[in-house]
């Protein structure tokens, strides 16, 4: 009998180790979790230190593909554990297809304009923009009905600082596909329809007035990245103002690549973006955790020049670029609804040529 009571406490042991060892192999596997991002969170993705801090902290690796935000929401998500586009439209509209129970707010950044010393000089001598305790401030009040005017550069004052004969035009992505185009309409729709967001009964009339903003441009990209990129490369002939994302400048600024003689302009009003994780399954849901919640990862998405919660983490960061940007952004547009936003792409991009 003792014998028989050793046996069964022996194989009781040895049933718990092993499973104490399964357990501990299981809690220490790394999950490799797929998804599709906007591409202006690529480098913070690709960071050594984020992927670090997610594998040795949270047990994850992320495998990420770029994707315009509103070409997100109708891409086929098979095999994909996570969609992470610019903007809540684009994050609610993900929400509602793929029937997750929450969204994960990560971060933020404000629009902004990329422009030039001798451009913004331009706009400054004709009322167009102000600069104060450092910041430079582009009034979208005064400029929108120049820009409706289909004014061109020549047609300013002292536009010899600039001798374009371009159309006066903030560049932006292509408003069919990306968010921040997306954004950039949402903003000036607000204040054409009277500092409101515009109802579905005002789409016919603003239709006319917003449309040649985008289709004056010519070609645009899909995504935020491509018209950085001509920002950095081309310098101010391609693109004297494209509407950016701020944190994708102040990327830049921390790693000392900006071009001289660029300039950051901040619209007034202007409107945020904020980027949330739409979790497609459980390790959609813990990335989606770690990257709001854990303060390690938050610092490091303040180098890439994104806002978090925590407003002193973002000052310490934005001060490493040497750059001065307004702590608080009070003078905001308000977004029109989801449907009110798609019905004003669907009347422009009806007029893009086939």
């Amino acid at each position: 009998m003792q014998r028989t009571l050793s046996i069964l406490l022996t194989l009781l042991l040895a049933a718990g180790l092993a499973y104490g060892i399964w357990s501990s192999a299981q809690q220490s596997r790394v999950v490799t979790v797929r998804g599709l991002i906007g591409s202006e969170k690529e480098a913070f993705f690709a960071d050594p230190a984020v992927q670090e801090r997610l594998k040795r902290q949270h047990k994850l690796k992320t495998e990420v593909i770029k994707a315009g935000s509103r070409e997100m929401v109708a891409a086929d998500l098979a095999g994909y554990d996570f969609a992470f586009p610019s903007g809540t439209p684009s994050a609610e509209a993900l929400r509602q297809r793929s029937g997750a129970s929450q969204l994960y707010d990560a971060f933020y950044t404000p629009l902004a304009v990329a422009s030039w010393e001798p451009v913004a000089g331009v706009l400054e001598a004709n009322g167009l923009s102000k600069e104060e305790g450092g910041v430079a401030w582009l009034d979208m009040r005064a400029l929108l009905p120049v820009m409706t005017a289909g004014k061109r550069w020549s047609d300013l004052k002292g536009s010899a600082a600039y001798p374009s004969k371009r159309s006066l035009l903030i560049g932006t992505t292509d408003v069919r596909k990306s968010n921040s185009a997306a954004l950039y309409l949402a903003l000036v729709s607000y204040l054409l329809g009277g500092e409101q967001p515009p109802q579905a009964s005002e789409v016919p009339a603003l239709t006319p007035q917003v449309s040649p903003l985008f289709l004056r441009q010519g070609y645009q990209a899909g995504s935020s990245a491509g018209p950085f990129e001509d920002y950095l490369a081309l310098g101010a002939g391609k693109s004297p103002m494209v509407a950016v994302y701020e944190s994708q400048y102040l990327e830049k600024a921390r790693q000392k690549r900006l071009p001289a003689g660029s300039v950051l302009l901040y619209p007034s009003p202007t409107i945020f973006t904020k980027h949330m994780l739409v979790p497609l399954d459980d390790a959609g849901h813990r990335l989606g955790k770690a990257l709001s919640t854990d303060p390690e990862l938050q610092r490091l998405a303040a180098q890439y020049g994104f806002r978090t919660p925590d407003a002193a983490i973002f000052s310490a960061e934005v001060a490493a670029t040497g750059k001065v940007v307004p702590a608080n952004l009070v003078d905001l547009a308000q977004e029109p609804s989801q449907e009110v936003t798609n019905a004003l792409i669907g009347a422009i991009e009806k007029q893009y040529p086939q």
